[in-house]
């Protein structure tokens, strides 16, 4: 049996679970890995019982590979000149094209019967990685030979290392590139910061991260924008004599051009090159803009701006067709609605995304108005390739993979469970689930 055929046998057949919740617990509250985890975290978890599912996800090693070299390929192609230009034409010319990359990179995969990846989309700033960190510490073989043979794809202890590199070299970056505020070893303060962040669905993960850059000997802080000031060349958080200068902020906005009021500070300091601000709009506008996925399943495009025959020959494997909605497609689009899924240029978290089958009329007039406004609030209509399945609990769950990456090299893999038209937490059973991999 090859390795896809045997992934999903196992995805199909197996009902085991290899979840420790015991240890997972001890992992959130700080108990089993230096730095990672904070007592407490562990019963903020438990009230949101969607997080983590009990059961692991098979996948083929060469699926993986395949998602991986996606995943360069992509970030080379967005490193061309001819791509970056076009990119900054929509940022303006303030924005810095030096220094941090941005971290936390999320490419979704489905990925067919035959373990056949399809890219979905990309994000900034994406959600769970620390999570992850935790779930790896709490593995519980169902069978003795099972890390043997089909090993987790996140060996602990792997994820909270890359972390910490990953956000040294951010401000390595842009000390090479002789930004002011860099100009120290480390940065005076990190912030983490987005609205309302106590009152977020991944708030754990926050502490996780302040937890773990602390540890590193990074001073860090979550707060929200508002809590922000640009004063006389320098970002401060608070005001008066208890004010303190940050020097680099780890950005969980949504806010992706930070053009809404509140983060005028952010955007001031990171055009000023007095913020090593990561991910930062340019991170956004290069590769998790939705309108980036019209660029990626454009060969002819994409040859124009350089990027090699090889390069265009995977993405045209993995990158399904997407157009942008418009009066010229609209009929079609209507017509065939069934064979796309669309989704909003500027969306996140699956918001206001529909699949073509579950699309009212009301909802398409409202998708073709958007059409006629500014270009980040415009529609994507990306071909649907449906997501893989698990058998869990009392039926099949939908699952989508994601690699974690930084500078187009992967730093962990995540799969997550769920019922629904699109990805999210609220299915019970549903959540993260543990990556194991199938071999060749």
């Amino acid at each position: 049996m090859g390795a896809p055929w045997r992934a999903r046998a196992l995805n199909a057949e197996c009902l085991c679970g290899d979840l420790d919740r015991a240890r997972l617990a001890r992992a959130l509250d700080g108990e089993l890995a230096p730095g990672l985890g904070a007592p407490g975290l562990a019963a903020q978890c438990a009230a949101q019982p969607t997080l983590f599912a009990d059961a692991p996800v098979f996948l083929p090693r060469q699926s993986v590979a395949q998602m991986h070299a996606l995943v360069a390929t992509v970030e080379a192609a967005a490193a061309l000149p001819a791509w970056r230009q076009a990119a900054l034409a929509e940022l303006g010319p303030a924005a810095p094209d030096d220094g941090p990359l941005g971290v936390c990179m999320g490419y979704d995969f489905h990925v067919d019967a035959a373990g056949r990846p399809s890219l979905i989309e990309i994000n900034t700033n994406a959600g769970g990685l620390l999570l992850n960190a935790a779930l790896a510490h709490a593995g519980a073989p169902c069978c003795g030979a099972m890390d043997l043979a089909l090993p987790p794809a996140n060996p602990p202890g792997a994820i909270e290392s890359a972390v910490l590199a990953m956000f040294a070299a951010e401000w390595a970056r842009a000390r090479a590139a002789g930004w002011p505020v860099a100009q120290r070893d480390a940065p005076r303060l990190l912030a983490i910061v987005d609205e309302h962040p106590d009152k977020q669905f991944l708030w754990p993960e926050f502490q996780l991260y302040a937890g773990l850059l602390r540890q590193a000997g990074w001073p860090t802080l979550i707060c929200p924008p508002h809590a922000l000031h640009w004063r006389h060349g320098q970002l401060w958080h608070g005001d008066g004599a208890d004010a303190q200068p940050v020097d680099m902020v780890y950005n969980r906005l949504t806010d992706f051009s930070l053009s809404d009021p509140a983060s005028a500070p952010l955007r001031q300091a990171w055009q000023a090159r007095q913020l090593a601000l990561t991910p930062h709009p340019l991170s956004h506008a290069l590769l998790a803009d939705k309108r980036r996925l019209l660029w990626l399943s454009a060969p002819d495009w994409l040859a124009q701006a350089g990027v090699d025959a090889k390069s265009r020959q995977l993405l045209q494997a993995c990158a399904p067709q997407a157009l942008e909605v418009s009066a010229e497609h609209a009929a079609a689009l209507w017509a065939e609605r069934r064979r796309w899924f669309f989704k909003p240029a500027a969306g996140y978290g699956s918001r206001a995304a529909y699949r073509g089958d579950k699309l009212t009329r009301r909802v398409w007039e409202d998708i073709l108005r958007a059409a006629d406004g500014p270009p980040a609030g415009r529609y994507i209509a990306q071909a649907l390739r449906p997501p893989g399945e698990r058998a869990h609990g009392d039926g099949p769950h939908k699952l989508d993979v994601r690699v974690y990456a930084y500078a187009g090299a992967p730093l962990a893999l995540a799969a997550r469970l769920y019922r629904g038209q699109t990805t999210n937490f609220r299915t019970p059973g549903g959540g993260f689930a543990r990556v194991r991999l199938s071999a060749d």
